[in-house]
């Protein structure tokens, strides 16, 4: 099992409710391959990555909105000049 698995389920026995994104699907040249993850805790703790850049932190508030409540949702990134420049490329 990889990190984030294991720090996501150490994270659920201690209690605490835990987000988990994953990328599923990549298109041209991407920073991370299908099936890399990161969980994110319910105090914003992180373990593992699906970026390593700056999409990481968008990710992160994605998580965060859903241990709010807002429910699972699939989110896409791409690279156009809006994009880019919204999520700081």
């Amino acid at each position: 099992m990889d990190e984030p698995l294991l720090q996501a389920r150490r994270w659920r026995e201690g209690g605490r409710r835990v987000a988990l994104a994953t990328v599923v699907a990549t298109r041209r040249s991407a920073p991370r391959p299908v099936g890399s993850k990161l969980a994110v805790s319910e105090q914003g703790e992180l373990a593992g990555s699906v970026s390593g850049g700056c999409v990481e932190s968008d990710v992160v508030l994605a998580a965060q909105e859903v241990l709010a409540g807002s429910g699972p949702r699939l989110v896409t990134y791409g690279i156009t000049d809006d994009m880019a420049l919204g999520i700081g490329l």
